[in-house]
């Protein structure tokens, strides 16, 4: 690992951390963020999976995280959301390749040799994390913006046991029937959309997956807000009587003003399962 940057932050540590990653094949960057409470022991962490077009960086910095994390004594995890660099594959569009990885493991060409995302979220950086610093791997919860938040939901569907808790902020819930999902996952998994499925929020619901404790937050004046289609999963919440809160923010749009409005309410959320 390199530490490329390490800045005192509200009290804790800011790094900034590239590696190797065998699952990507490619090196990564990842922002960690340690509250004061780490310097005595291992602390519970809160992965930040970010949206389209953001590196590790965009949350890092413009989310206001850390600070209540420090409050809480959480660490905060921010990973890249795609591999990059010279031989990985891309495309002109925003929203597909180096970018826009949508937290799937790709089995199609030219994907497949590097954009194991899933793989390098739920696998590989736990373990590294766990290995090189005070991280408490029992206590865990998963949040994301958009793009993430489809990668936070779809991640946590099924997976109690990892994860305490789940929180989105706008997430694509519902891919499988959205241009933000179709395009991508078509082009990662291939045409057989039964392989779609494992992830899509709305469907893995419809399937009878669980949800640990879940916090959704989405603006009323979303600009991409037909393309998210909060309301197909809250209908499949209802249908299976699953406990969710799915909360409309009057007036808020897509952006990091509205991520950093409820920053505070995501990582109290979060911090009274871990610390349960």
């Amino acid at each position: 690992m390199d530490i490329q940057a390490d800045n005192r932050c509200f009290g804790g540590r800011q790094l900034v951390v590239s590696h190797a990653s065998k699952a990507c094949a490619v090196d990564m960057t990842f922002g960690l963020f340690l509250p004061p409470e780490a310097n005595d022991g291992p602390v519970p962490v809160l992965w930040y999976l970010s949206g389209l077009t953001c590196t590790h960086e965009n949350a890092m910095v413009k989310a206001g995280a850390q600070a209540h994390a420090a409050e809480q004594g959480i660490a905060l995890v921010f990973p890249d959301t795609s591999p990059r660099g010279d031989g990985v594959a891309n495309d002109d569009a925003y929203d597909l390749g180096q970018g826009a990885g949508f937290y799937v493991d790709a089995t199609q060409a030219p994907w497949a040799p590097h954009f194991q995302m899933r793989s390098y979220v739920m696998d590989e950086l736990p373990a590294l994390l766990a290995d090189a610093f005070p991280i408490d791997a029992e206590r865990q919860g998963i949040t994301g913006h958009s793009m993430g938040g489809h990668g936070a939901l779809t991640l946590a569907l099924g997976q109690e046991e990892r994860f305490r808790s789940v929180s989105a902020f706008a997430p694509i819930c519902n891919p499988t029937a959205s241009d933000w999902g179709r395009k991508q996952l078509s082009a990662y998994l291939g045409s057989d959309e039964a392989r779609w499925t494992a992830h899509d929020a709305t469907e893995l619901v419809r399937a009878g997956k669980a949800l640990p404790p879940t916090l959704i937050d989405t603006g009323t004046d979303d600009q991409f807000g037909d393309l998210l289609k909060t309301e197909a999963l809250a209908h499949a919440l209802a249908e299976k009587r699953l406990e969710a809160q799915i909360r409309l923010q009057k007036g808020y749009d897509h952006s990091y003003f509205f991520v950093s409005t409820f920053m505070e309410d995501h990582v109290t959320f979060h911090a009274e399962h871990l610390w349960a």
